[in-house]
C-alpha cells in the first residue's frame, strides 16, 4: 500500500508541475504581447486596423456586391443619372481578380435581368491600370473613378443595360419600336405585347415621337443626296431643319434611309450593301449570347450599335438602389 501511494504521488506532483510550467508560460506569453501591444504606436494600429478594412471591403465588391453609379440616362425610368446601385456579383460567377478569370456558375443571366458587363468599345490603358482603377472604385464605394477621357469625365468602361435577347431570337426594329421572332417561330410579336403578357412593367421610354419618323426618315436620304453631290428638294431641305433640331434622334432609321438612297445610286458598293442588308434583317443573337438594351431606346448606346455580349462576359446582375434614400428600391 505504502508503495503504491508513493507512486499516486509521485504522478500527481508531475502533472501538478507540467500544469503549473504550462500555465506560467501562457501567462508569460500574454503578458509579453500585452507589453508590445502597449509599445505599439498608435498609428500603426490605425493602419492595420484600416488595411483589414480595406481587405473586407474588397473582397465584399470582388465576390459578393458591388457599388455602381449610374453615369447616364440610358435605363430611364428604371435607372436615373446620378443613382448608386449594388451588383450582385455571386449570382452568375465572380471573377477571381478584377479583370481576369472569371469563376463559372449554375445560374444564367435571364431575359429581362438588369446586367452590368464591360462596354465592348471600351479602351483599355493595361491590365495594371485596370486592376488598380476597379480597386479604388470599389475601396470608395464608387465615389472615385480614376478612369477618365481627356475632358475629364468618367470612361464608360462598364455598362448596365437590360438582358432583351436571348440565345436564338431574331430581332426587328420598325420605327424604333423592336419586334421579336423567337427561335423556332415564324410569327413576329411586339416586344411591349411580349413584356406585357410576361407582366413585366418596367417603361420601355422613347423620345422620338411617332410623328417624327416621316421628316427623320426623309431627313436620312437627304442626307445621303448631299455625300453623293446632288441637290436636295426643299422638302429634303426642311427634314434636314426638323432632323437638327431634334434634342434625340433614332440614328438606326436615320442610317438606314442613308443606306438606302446611297445604295440606290451605287449598288455596286458592296460595303454599303452589307450594311443595308444587316439593319434591313435584324439583329440574330447566337446560342450563349445576350442582346443588352437601355430601357430609354432612343439615348443608350447598346446591342444595336455594338452587338451581342457572350452571356459568359456578365459580370452580375443589378440588385438594388441604395442612393439617393428617396430612391432605395429592389431592381426589376
Amino acid at each position: 500500500m505504502a508503495v503504491t501511494r508513493y507512486r499516486r504521488d509521485i504522478f500527481f506532483d508531475s502533472v501538478q508541475s507540467v500544469t503549473e510550467a504550462y500555465l506560467s508560460r501562457r501567462r508569460r506569453i500574454q503578458r509579453v504581447k500585452r507589453e508590445k501591444q502597449q509599445q505599439k504606436n498608435p498609428i500603426i494600429d490605425w493602419i492595420e486596423a484600416f488595411l483589414w478594412a480595406v481587405c473586407v471591403v474588397l473582397l465584399i465588391n470582388q465576390y459578393l456586391f458591388q457599388a455602381y453609379q449610374i453615369p447616364s440616362g440610358s435605363m430611364i425610368d428604371t435607372l436615373l443619372i446620378g443613382d448608386r446601385i449594388f451588383v450582385n456579383k455571386l449570382v452568375y460567377g465572380p471573377e477571381l481578380l478584377p479583370g481576369l478569370a472569371k469563376l463559372s456558375s449554375p445560374v444564367k443571366p435571364a431575359r429581362n435581368d438588369i446586367i452590368i458587363f464591360e462596354n465592348p468599345a471600351y479602351n483599355s490603358r493595361g491590365t495594371a491600370f485596370d486592376i488598380a482603377q476597379r480597386i479604388i472604385y470599389m475601396l470608395t464605394i464608387s465615389l472615385v473613378d480614376i478612369d477618365r477621357d481627356q475632358a475629364g469625365n468618367p470612361k464608360a468602361h462598364f455598362l448596365i443595360k437590360r438582358a432583351v435577347g436571348m440565345g436564338g431570337d431574331h430581332f426587328y426594329s420598325r420605327r424604333g419600336e423592336m419586334f421579336i421572332q423567337f427561335s423556332g417561330e415564324n410569327r413576329i410579336v411586339s416586344e411591349r405585347e411580349y413584356n406585357e403578357r410576361r407582366g413585366w412593367r418596367h417603361n420601355i421610354t422613347r423620345l422620338v415621337a411617332p410623328s417624327a419618323y416621316p421628316s427623320l426618315e426623309l431627313a436620312g436620304a437627304a442626307a445621303a443626296w448631299i455625300d453623293l453631290g446632288l441637290s436636295p428638294t426643299q422638302e429634303m431641305l426642311g427634314a434636314i431643319s426638323y432632323y437638327n433640331g431634334l434634342t434625340y434622334s433614332d440614328m438606326n432609321t436615320f442610317n438606314t434611309y442613308w443606306l438606302m438612297s446611297r445604295c440606290a445610286a451605287f449598288p455596286h458598293e458592296e460595303r454599303y450593301s452589307e450594311q443595308l442588308a444587316r439593319r434591313l434583317q435584324g439583329w440574330y443573337v447566337p446560342p450563349g449570347n445576350i442582346l443588352p438594351l437601355g430601357d430609354n431606346r432612343d439615348n443608350s448606346h447598346d446591342g444595336r450599335y455594338f452587338g451581342t455580349v457572350r452571356a459568359a462576359k456578365i459580370l452580375g446582375q443589378g440588385a438594388f438602389i441604395y442612393w439617393p434614400l428617396s430612391r432605395i428600391t429592389f431592381l426589376k
